[in-house]
C-alpha cells in the first residue's frame, strides 16, 4: 500500500486526507517511482479549492523526486535505479510512490539532491519558459516580477542576474524584499508600504518595463499593465490573489499597444524532448551555481494541511517541500 494525499471535495485545507492506495505495475510508457520528497506549489491550492476543477476524488501534487523502481514497455530514457525528478500532469505526487507517464520524468544529476529536485522542477522550469520561451529577452532588458521572494521568484531573481537582465521585484515585507535583493534582484519594492506603480516609474525614469511576470493576479493586474512601456509584454501566470476579471482589450491599445499572454508550464513541457531540454537547462543553471534552490520550509507528508495553510497565508519564502 501507498500513503497518498487526496481530496474528496473541493474546499479548504481540511479537505486534504491521507489514505492508503494500491500502487500497481507500470504499463506501456509508464514508470513507478519511489518518492524521496515532493514539491508544494500554488497550483495545488487552486486544484484543492476547485479554481482549477478536477474529477473527484483526486490525488494532489504536481512534482517530486525519487528513484525509478520499475519501467513499462517503450521507456528508454530512464532505467530502474535512476535518480529522477519531475513536474507534470496528472496530479498525484503527494505520495510515497506512484505509477505515472514517463515522458516528463527527467534524469536527476548526482550533483542535485532529492530535496532540491522536488523543490525546483515546477518552479525552475516555469522560470525557464518565462525567460526563454515566452517573449524575446536580452541583457539590458527590465522585468517587473511580483512575489519575488517566493519559490519561483527567488529562482527568477538569480536567473535574471545570470542573464544580465534588470529585475524589479515586489514583496510584502522588508525582510522578503531583502531576500530578493540577496538573490539577485536589482531592486525590490515592498508593496505594503510603497505604491509599486509609482516606484517602477521612478526606477525606470518614467519609461516603464519591457516585461511584467505576474503570478499574483487580480490585485496586481491593472497596476502591472500601467508599468509596461509601449509594446511591452504582460505575462500573467498565476492567480494567488484571485483570478483576473474580464477586461476590455481596447485597454491594451490605449496603454501603448501592449501584449498579454496567459501561459502554463504544462503546455511548454507537453512534448517529451522540450521537457527534457528545459530540465537540462535548469539543471545546468543549478550545477554551475548561477541558481541556488532555496528550500524555505520542509513538512512531513503527514503535515500536508499545515503546509497548505502556511502557503496560503503567505508565510513561506523560497520553495516548500514535503518529505517522504
Amino acid at each position: 500500500m501507498n500513503k497518498t494525499v487526496v481530496i474528496e471535495e473541493f474546499g479548504g485545507s481540511d479537505q486534504l486526507k491521507i489514505v492508503d492506495m494500491p500502487t500497481g505495475e507500470p504499463g506501456d510508457g509508464q514508470v513507478r517511482i519511489a518518492h524521496k520528497a515532493c514539491g508544494l506549489n500554488y497550483i495545488d491550492v487552486y486544484q484543492r479549492t476547485g479554481l482549477y476543477p478536477l474529477p473527484l476524488p483526486q490525488a494532489l501534487g504536481m512534482e517530486a523526486a525519487g528513484v525509478i523502481e520499475a519501467i513499462g514497455a517503450g521507456v528508454s530514457h530512464v532505467k530502474v535505479g535512476d535518480r529522477v525528478a519531475y513536474a507534470s500532469m496528472p496530479p498525484g505526487s503527494y505520495c510515497e510512490r506512484r505509477v505515472m507517464p514517463a515522458a516528463q520524468v527527467c534524469p536527476l544529476p548526482d550533483e542535485i539532491s532529492f530535496e532540491q529536485g522536488a523543490a525546483m522542477m515546477l518552479q525552475g522550469m516555469t522560470v525557464q519558459y518565462l525567460f526563454h520561451r515566452t517573449t524575446p529577452l536580452r541583457a539590458g532588458d527590465t522585468v517587473l516580477f511580483h512575489a519575488a521572494a517566493g519559490g519561483v521568484g527567488l529562482i527568477a531573481c538569480q536567473w535574471a542576474k545570470s542573464e544580465g537582465i534588470t529585475l524589479i521585484g515586489t514583496a510584502g515585507s522588508d525582510e522578503k524584499c531583502q531576500m530578493a535583493l540577496d538573490y539577485g534582484a536589482t531592486h525590490c519594492i515592498n508593496y505594503m508600504s510603497e505604491n509599486f506603480e509609482e516606484k517602477v516609474a521612478e526606477l525606470t525614469g518614467g519609461a516603464g518595463v519591457d516585461v511584467v511576470m505576474d503570478s499574483v493576479g487580480q490585485s496586481t493586474f491593472e497596476g502591472s499593465l500601467n508599468c509596461l512601456k509601449p509594446l511591452g509584454m504582460m505575462i500573467t501566470f498565476g492567480n494567488a490573489s484571485g483570478p483576473v476579471p474580464p477586461f476590455n482589450l481596447a485597454q491594451l491599445g490605449a496603454k501603448g499597444s501592449l501584449k498579454i499572454t496567459r501561459p502554463t508550464l504544462f503546455t511548454h513541457i507537453g512534448k517529451h524532448e522540450d521537457c527534457q531540454e528545459m530540465a537540462r537547462h535548469l539543471f545546468s543553471k543549478v550545477i554551475s551555481g548561477d541558481v541556488k534552490i532555496v528550500i524555505g520550509q520542509e513538512f512531513a507528508l503527514d503535515d500536508v494541511i499545515e503546509a497548505h495553510d502556511a502557503l496560503e497565508a503567505r508565510l513561506t519564502t523560497g520553495s516548500t517541500i514535503l518529505t517522504v
